[in-house]
């Protein structure tokens, strides 16, 4: 037997132990949960908890019912002809009548759209399958490093990898957005028969639909229902100087020394990891960093921010770890010890077992705040880089792991997005807006806790930055504001290399227009893994007389534009709207938008298209239709809707502004 009824707000569909609940969930949007036997409402996920409550029209008709929310409906069928017989679920745009998305059966007799394929005590494997489009192309769902913008064809794992960041949310060509909203470790599949999501063990499936007139208000939706980000602070628009790892005060305030010796712009540096006394403690080692208030302090008198990395893992000779162990405040595990990474720790020759904080606790993200803000906070550090925070289990087991929000194959893809809310609660606590944070994984409604992505641990060659590409606009897909690269990738790179040279010139130039400008990297020669390691130099002026030149040029390109990307941020902050994006957010319009995956748009007016090849002096460069731009440097103005061959010498990249906007990008 199956029926359809009407219930507060929302429809309900049961068939068999199924019972489907749809509910109106912001404008033009709404929420399906599927369940064997009830929904759950104490299952973590991305959306707020309280949603906008538009009204919402619903209509039965027997086997049929729609739900009307604004310019998105949602019709439901029941084909009582069938014995296995499961609800099918259809998205439309109510203006048009159009199809965005439609659920689809595996197999005409059993299994239908959706599986459930019981583990015991309630988990199941789940499985939801979506009609497949000719045609669509499909942006978003976090970083990944395939080198690909439109993901369609692809088959991506759901899980959070160093350099792989699972944001389940996507932007179709077809006109909506769709959050795959449980933190479940899966897997998604793309493939021209069909679109099928997998959770590999969870209780109930939950996603969420919009619509709007353009990916631009599709965006801006699903801001509106996972969060906005606040706004970031006009310091943290500047350069960040860092590099693995400067090993002391004297080491780092040296190089801050000499920025401004040579009259360079410096907002933040960066202190690494093995700072710390043991991973756990949460503090300086006062044998290398003596006096990091007064540190702090001289740094401010330079106008320059320290930043700090934190990492989640807890050493058993941490003077933490005995009371956070016995407080439960400690990622568990379903078998073995509650040990989860070998470690060199300071003071010890060889590996040993290390643990983490389990971030999905309340009670354990206030002791970590208590302990960073007594140890770093109180002394005036502001900033903070939280690293490793997948977590950085090896080997990468989630399903063996126990979290305070339940179990790992469950709510794994959460923690990192919780390590945020870490620092987030805490500056709330203090009264203090200025949070920014640079994350090296999140996951969906990140942003709302201020949380900036980087790239992860990439190589330092050309084919990496042409990947960071579209790394970079995929993760603005996904509604992420905040996102940067280490400038020359972070694995390798010889300071001497002349190929080396040149990519660390091109990657500044390409980093100078993204939301975030950070140098970073593990240059040759390198020592071995522990306490002790440094890279090789990777100050700007370690390159050689030319490519100083060319990266001083950059830096100062950087200056020109902080108020432009500042008003742009603040966009971000109002709207969910993105600084940086693929062309055709502006440009939806146009169907050549949608298939460029190499160049970009800076806010409204700077299109930047980034060289990736070696000694490449020119490249094609497609102008959108619906404007004129202009090169900022010759003053040509040339049509939109055409391609040009774009001079790039070694001192810049090709840019062009909209309509001759009138940005400071040439000096």
């Amino acid at each position: 037997m199956t029926a359809i009824r009407s219930v507060e707000n929302g429809l309900e569909v049961s068939s068999h132990r199924q019972l489907l609940r749809i509910e109106p969930w912001g404008t033009d949007s709404v929420r399906v949960r599927v369940a064997l036997g009830r929904i759950r409402d104490d299952i973590p996920g991305a959306l707020l908890a309280s949603a906008p409550d538009p009204a919402a029209e619903i209509t039965i008709d027997g086997d049929r019912a729609t739900l009307v929310n604004g310019d998105l409906t949602v019709a439901v069928h029941i084909d009582p002809g069938e014995a296995e017989s499961e609800a099918e679920v259809v998205f439309r745009r109510t203006s048009t009548g159009e199809e965005l998305l439609a659920e689809e059966r595996a197999h005409f007799w059993w299994p239908g759209p959706r599986l459930f394929q019981p583990h015991g005590n309630g988990f199941h494997r789940l499985e939801q399958r979506f009609r497949a489009y000719d045609g669509e192309r499909l942006y978003g769902l976090g970083q990944h490093t395939h080198g690909r913008l439109d993901q369609k064809g692809l088959v991506l794992d759901l899980v959070q990898r160093n350099a792989e960041i699972s944001i389940p949310f996507l932007v179709s060509s077809r006109g909506y957005g769709l959050l795959w909203n449980m933190p479940a470790v899966g897997r998604v599949e793309f493939a021209d028969n069909g679109t099928r999501w997998v959770a590999d063990g969870a209780r109930q499936i939950d996603y969420w639909v919009t619509t709007g007139s353009g990916p631009a208000q599709i965006l801006s939706r699903y801001a509106d229902a996972t969060g906005h980000p606040p706004l970031l602070p006009d310091w943290a628009t500047g350069f960040w100087q860092c590099k693995l790892r400067y090993r002391t005060q004297e080491e780092l305030m040296s190089v801050v020394r000499e920025h401004k010796r040579r009259g360079l712009p410096m907002s933040v540096i960066i202190t690494d990891f093995f700072h710390w006394t043991h991973l756990g403690d949460w503090k300086f080692d006062p044998a290398e960093w003596p006096d990091p208030a007064g540190m702090v302090k001289e740094l401010a008198d330079l106008g320059v921010r320290l930043m700090v990395s934190i990492w989640p893992t807890v050493s058993p000779y941490s003077e933490n770890y005995r009371q956070m162990e016995a407080e439960g405040l400690l990622v568990g595990t379903e078998s073995g010890v509650a040990h989860h990474a070998p470690w060199k720790d300071k003071g010890f020759e060889v590996e040993m077992p290390v643990a983490f904080y389990d971030s999905t606790n309340p009670r354990a993200r206030e002791f970590v705040w208590s302990r960073v803000r007594e140890n770093y906070y109180n002394l005036g550090v502001k900033a903070f880089w939280i690293d490793a925070c997948e977590p950085e289990v090896r080997p990468n087991h989630p399903g063996n792991l126990a979290f305070h929000a339940g179990p790992g194959n469950e709510v794994f893809n959460l923690y990192s997005r919780e390590s945020a809310r870490t620092f987030a609660e805490g500056f709330a606590a203090e009264g203090d807006d200025e949070l920014v944070l640079l994350c090296r994984s999140g996951w969906a409604g990140g942003q709302r806790y201020g949380a900036a992505l980087w790239s992860g641990d990439i190589a330092a060659t050309f084919d990496s930055l042409r990947r960071q590409v579209r790394a970079g606009l995929n993760v603005a897909m996904s509604g992420v504001p905040w996102w940067t690269t280490d400038i020359g990738g972070f694995h390798g790179g010889d300071p001497d290399d002349p190929e080396f040279r040149e990519l660390i010139v091109r990657w500044f130039q390409f980093n100078a227009f993204c939301p975030l400008f950070r140098l970073h990297g593990y240059r040759d020669p390198k020592k071995p893994f522990g306490p002790d390691m440094t890279g090789g130099p990777n100050e700007v002026w370690s390159f050689g007389d030319e490519a100083y030149e060319h990266i001083t040029a950059t830096l100062e390109l950087r200056e020109r534009l902080r108020p432009y990307l500042a008003a742009q941020l603040t966009v971000a902050h109002e709207t969910g709207v993105p600084p940086m994006r693929p062309l055709f957010v502006d440009f939806p319009d146009d169907p050549r938008a949608w298939e460029i995956e190499d160049q970009f748009l800076l806010g409204p007016d700077v299109l930047v298209a980034p060289i990736t090849e070696y000694r490449s002096r020119s490249r094609s460069v497609y102008l959108p239709a619906g404007a004129d731009w202009v090169d900022p440097w010759s003053g040509a103005r040339h049509p939109g809707g055409s391609t040009l061959e774009a001079d790039a010498p070694l001192g810049r990249i090709p840019v062009f502004l909209r309509n001759g906007a009138q940005i400071p990008v040439a000096p």
